[in-house]
């Protein structure tokens, strides 16, 4: 099985993980955070507003690996606080109302300053 690395100079890189990989078909996309692409910071206080700009992070990744919210199968949200659990599902509802992909959520397991919320994502690949 071939393994191609996906990433887009579009947000922060880092030399602990890519932002996806490519393997067999489907493309795994990195745990995502509420980060605006381009101050390279977390701006947004609120969980609606982190989970917006961390699915809108997702995206960019999915469109540089020629992929879109539509070809996901998989999410699984990772949050700082359980009791975000209304106002994040609120936001995700609008990005994945019509045939939403299979989907767990978890405690986020590390304390990282201001992140509220980690989404990761699986999708097919297209290979056109």
């Amino acid at each position: 099985m071939v393994k191609q690395v996906v990433n887009t100079s579009e947000l922060p890189e880092s030399p602990f993980y890519s932002h996806a990989v490519k393997a067999g078909g489907l493309i795994y996309l990195s745990g995502f955070v509420g980060i605006n692409p381009r101050t390279k910071k977390i701006e947004a206080d609120t969980i609606e507003a982190q989970t917006q700009q961390a699915i809108q992070n997702c995206e960019t990744v999915l469109r540089t690996a020629r992929s879109k919210l539509e070809d996901v199968v998989q999410v699984i949200v990772l949050l700082r606080d359980p009791a975000d659990f209304d106002g994040m599902n609120g936001t995700y509802s609008k990005y994945f109302s019509k045939d939403p992909p299979a989907r767990a959520v978890a405690k986020l397991g590390v304390e990282i300053p201001n992140v509220k919320i980690s989404i990761m994502m699986t999708a097919r690949a297209n290979e056109s």
